[in-house]
């Protein structure tokens, strides 16, 4: 299939080719960057938080089926450290079968105001129920009892189903009595390479690239 873009368009509207932006917020320099890509993460999301960005820990989370078929949502960075990047869902969602049967997955941050963008790649593995329990209850009350409602990515009859179930759940469950479900709980991506991306003018971004060996991280420019 072959798609044309037109130079002018007669409704008026935007088109899509059209649509582009100069980037000159900022650059990387092999010569000022960490040897450890955690520490410039935590720069990088220091800042985002720093410029009120909205949801500046949002990351695009990306699985693969035991059939190959790749799909991708938006989730939120709950913890990260030496060891990985952590977040929470349900044990039964659509990400989370998908993760037991292929546990490689991918992370994108996207801070379009601050014109960076942060991938990682590495592979998931389950917290602990204890780790688990103890995000769980500094949830709100709120968050804790719709962990409970939904049973996500199941189809349901309708929006009442979901406000119906949640009036039953709060009578069953009182604030400060909200048990961890079974089915519920966190995960830690551990990396291997996480690539740092930096907007330029002209599209000459920055693209660099730590990629781990052994106890170390190997760092590399890649073409933009």
């Amino acid at each position: 299939m072959s798609v044309f873009y037109p130079s002018s368009n007669p409704t008026g509207n935007p088109n899509l080719a059209d649509l582009r932006l100069n980037y000159e917020k900022g650059a990387l320099d092999e010569a000022t960057l960490p040897a450890d890509p955690m520490v410039l993460f935590r720069m990088w999301l220091d800042d985002a938080i720093a410029s009120a960005l909205m949801e500046p820990n949002a990351m695009t989370l990306a699985s693969v089926s035991s059939e190959g078929q790749p799909s991708a949502r938006t989730v939120l960075l709950k913890g990260f450290d030496a060891t990985g990047f952590s977040f929470f869902t349900n044990y039964h969602s659509r990400k989370a079968l998908e993760l037991a049967a292929n546990p490689k997955a991918s992370l994108v941050f996207l801070w379009k105001e601050r014109e960076r963008q942060v991938c990682v790649r590495g592979t998931v593995s389950q917290t602990s129920r204890e780790e688990s329990n103890a995000y769980f209850q500094s949830r709100p009350y709120g968050s804790q009892i719709g962990a409970w409602v939904s049973e996500q990515s199941k189809s349901i009859p309708n929006r009442e189903w979901l406000e119906n179930r949640e009036r039953e759940l709060k009578q069953q469950y009182p604030e400060g009595q909200v048990p961890l479900p079974s089915n519920w709980g966190g995960y830690v991506l551990t990396p291997h390479e996480i690539e740092f991306w930096q907007g330029r003018p002209s599209r000459l971004h920055d693209r660099i690239s730590y990629a781990q060996k052994g106890d170390l991280w190997e760092r590399q420019r890649l073409s933009p």
